[in-house]
């Protein structure tokens, strides 16, 4: 019996901390994570599958096919933003023309960071000249004057805009990477709507 004068002295729990959270008997820390083990015997399966790892939630073929879309999409938007760009006439062109080629640039940054992700999944980007049209959800249109050329190029980013919230809005959490990405060209797409509205204001 301790008589009630002698101070315990309570011993240091180990690993129960902030600093060391404690681990179950499958060498998971604190429930959170899956089993250690299985994850390492996981992650050497299907090595060829580079990122895509077994918990990937999206449907790959899905996945696949709208960020081909948006690729073509992208190289649409691209090769029209260019031809206005050296086509664009009269007393204010040059600011416009300008700005056609800071979008067609962005665009074509757009398209690079679709086709890298489509590889990263185990796909191949879709550059095929037969198909692009086709494919993209935007339209080709050379437009005559500048008006038009603004105008035409403002209904393609209002496109863009829509196809981008939906493809957000699939991907939620099946693949937070792809979401991400397509949640920051949706942003971009945003700005250049909004740039080519105050165009057409201001002309």
């Amino acid at each position: 019996m301790i008589a009630m004068d002698t101070p315990v002295t309570e011993k240091p729990v180990v690993g129960k901390g902030k600093n060391h959270p404690s681990r179950n008997e499958k060498g998971t820390s604190g429930g959170l994570l899956s089993d250690v083990k299985a994850l390492r015997e996981r992650a050497r399966k299907h090595t060829a599958d580079g990122a895509v790892t077994q918990d990937y939630g999206a449907d790959r073929t899905t996945v696949l096919k709208l960020l081909n879309e948006a690729l073509a999409t992208e190289l649409v938007c691209v090769l029209r933003y260019r031809r206005h760009y050296f086509m664009a006439k009269g007393i204010h062109a040059e600011p416009v023309a300008a700005e056609f080629k800071v979008h067609s640039d962005e665009e074509q940054g757009h398209a690079d960071r679709i086709a890298a992700r489509i590889v990263q999944l185990g796909g191949a980007p879709d550059f095929s000249p037969d198909t692009l049209s086709a494919r993209s959800h935007s339209e080709y249109v050379e437009a005559g004057s500048l008006s038009d050329m603004i105008r035409e190029n403002l209904v393609a980013e209002r496109i863009a805009i829509e196809s981008y919230r939906e493809m957000v809005q699939y991907m939620g959490d099946r693949d937070p990477t792809t979401r991400r990405m397509l949640e920051d060209i949706l942003a971009v797409e945003e700005e250049h709507a909004d740039d080519l509205a105050d165009m057409l204001v201001k002309g």
